[in-house]
């Protein structure tokens, strides 16, 4: 079913051409799009249209049609107006509306064909050959995106079809009720920060970076290899969440050891954190601790330059780094320590993130 907001620019464009009012009812006679308000006064009788075995017919003064999708009737067209050419341009109207239902059904078509390629519901054959009746190249270079807005709504696949310039290698769906998924054709030799670029542009149509995070897969060459893509772009926005929440563009292949962590079982994580911090958990370090810490991984282990952004003496920072390697028996001066001690704090926020999902 092609959408009122279609529907209503349609025929607003042929009102602006030949002058001529146009109105579009469902067959029920309830009016979806018009450019003049009496067009609510015909309702009665567009559904009585609907029902006869008219193809066309007058209403006082309103010429009626019937638009069909096959054999099927799916809308009742008004035109109103002073001029001869009423009834032709009424039929014209029809045709160009017939014209968006075959478009839409194929849109529609291959959007049900990516949904299923994406969630891997396809045989390697039925690929390869719905592609071939839908005029999908099979050897394209693509990559998904995944956007999950905070504020989605039904126009939301419209704003980003509009920002990619209405391609038709391009797609545009969602698979689920909280976000929406670009299958964008590329070139060649894409780089990242081109891709990125993509996405922030979809992010800004979607009301910018505080209401949309966007992840990404990798390049694929071949059209089965999409879903591969798509499930590199969900882990992505997982692991953005957990590691890069102040990100809101997030590419898998940036992913980092964040990405090793993600894929860890909790009960291998609990062990680790055991291990490493014995009885204690990060909580039991205070705010000054973990500030410390961060800013010392910030700068390289550096204790000079993380005095001084501190606004601390250096014998302070390493008398709190003397403090922490006694209570935890890592030496955060010394890059081996230092790593294992990143890492820990990393899985500790994974398992926080993971047991959040829980309640």
């Amino acid at each position: 079913m092609i959408s009122n907001q279609i529907l209503q620019s349609t025929i607003d464009g042929l009102r602006n051409i030949t002058k001529v009012d146009l109105g579009v009812c469902d067959t029920e006679g309830k009016v979806l799009a018009t450019t003049f308000p009496q067009a609510d006064d015909y309702g009665n009788a567009a559904s009585g249209f609907a029902r006869s075995q008219a193809d066309s017919q007058v209403v006082s003064g309103c010429q009626f049609f019937k638009v069909f999708d096959e054999r099927q009737l799916e809308y009742i067209l008004l035109a109103s107006g002073d001029t001869d050419d009423v009834s032709m341009i009424g039929r014209i109207a029809c045709f160009e509306i017939q014209n968006l239902i075959v478009a839409y059904k194929e849109r529609f078509d291959k959007d049900n064909f990516i949904k299923n390629l994406l969630l891997d519901n396809l045989l390697l054959v039925d690929i390869y050959n719905r592609a071939k009746k839908l005029h999908i190249e099979s050897d394209a270079k693509r990559v998904v995106y995944l956007i999950e807005s905070k504020n989605r709504d039904n126009n939301d696949a419209e704003r980003l079809r509009g920002i990619l310039g209405g391609k038709s290698k391009d797609f545009v769906t969602a698979v689920d009720e909280k976000s929406v998924i670009v299958v964008k054709d590329v070139s060649e030799n894409e780089l990242i920060e081109n891709l990125k670029k993509i996405a922030e542009a979809m992010a800004d149509a979607l009301g910018g970076s505080e209401n949309v995070r966007i992840a990404f897969g990798t390049v694929v060459s071949e059209l089965k290899e999409v879903s591969k893509s798509y499930k590199e772009a969900r882990m992505a926005l997982d692991v953005g969440k957990i590691f890069f929440e102040n990100q809101n563009v997030v590419a898998y292949s940036t992913l980092g050891i964040g990405r090793l962590i993600y894929q860890l079982p909790i009960p291998l994580c609990k062990m680790f954190i055991k291990e490493i911090f014995g009885g204690k958990t990060t909580e039991d370090f205070d705010e000054e601790t973990l500030t410390t810490i961060n800013k010392f991984f910030e700068n390289s282990l550096n204790v000079s330059e993380t005095s001084r952004q501190l606004y601390i003496h250096r014998n302070t920072l390493v008398y709190r780094l003397d403090k922490l390697q006694k209570s935890t028996g890592l030496d955060l001066r010394v890059f081996e320590d230092a790593i294992t001690f990143k890492i820990a704090l990393m899985v500790v926020k994974y398992m926080k993130y993971m047991e959040s999902l829980e309640y």
